[in-house]
């Protein structure tokens, strides 16, 4: 099993007229994962103009945590109450990074990938060391390091890579991307 984080990528096809049934149904199935342990997170991603397949994004900890939310009662039941909603499903797993940049076959090249990483990661790692690097002056590079690496970590992760590839879906992607906005992320 893998020990480092999973994501689960589900395509599904809106049923004609069932837009805002199966919005409030993607909400219901996002509250119901973050119950459960190792859930790191989640989203959806409308899809582009002129086609009606979203993209959900449910994010684990690892290949454990996500098997236990896959095969819990509560998801299956959730399923089961949206199956008229949608037609087609396809699933797929992501690790690491790949799960930022979309599916096989779509993703853009490493370099723009690269690019897109370092125009999150330099603004924010100048800002922190402006604001923070004068109090952690005093310290060993160990301990600089450490602190400054479990406090970028996460954000990046969660908040400014994301945000960085979607500011930038054109031009990774060569096409537009809305979003729709996550109800909880951790």
């Amino acid at each position: 099993m893998s020990t480092s984080p999973v994501t689960l990528m589900v395509a599904r096809r809106v049923a004609n007229g069932r837009y805002q049934d199966l919005i409030a149904w993607l909400r219901e199935g996002e509250q119901l994962a973050t119950d459960f342990p190792g859930y790191l997170g989640s989203g959806v991603l409308a899809p582009p103009p002129q086609d009606d397949e979203f993209q959900i994004i449910f994010r684990f900890a690892d290949e454990q945590t996500l098997h236990a939310w896959e095969h819990s009662a509560s998801r299956t039941a959730w399923l089961g109450r949206g199956s008229d909603l949608f037609a087609h499903p396809s699933e797929h797993r992501v690790r690491g990074i790949d799960g930022w940049f979309g599916s096989v076959g779509q993703r853009p090249p490493r370099w723009k990938q690269a690019v897109a990483i370092w125009l999150a990661f330099f603004p924010v790692s100048l800002l922190f060391n402006f604001l923070l690097g004068p109090l952690l002056g005093e310290l060993g590079l160990l301990s600089r390091v450490l602190i400054s690496t479990v406090i970028l970590t996460p954000l990046m992760v969660y908040l400014f890579i994301p945000m960085s590839t979607h500011l930038l879906a054109n031009w990774l992607n060569g096409a537009p991307q809305r979003a729709v906005p996550a109800t909880r992320n951790h």
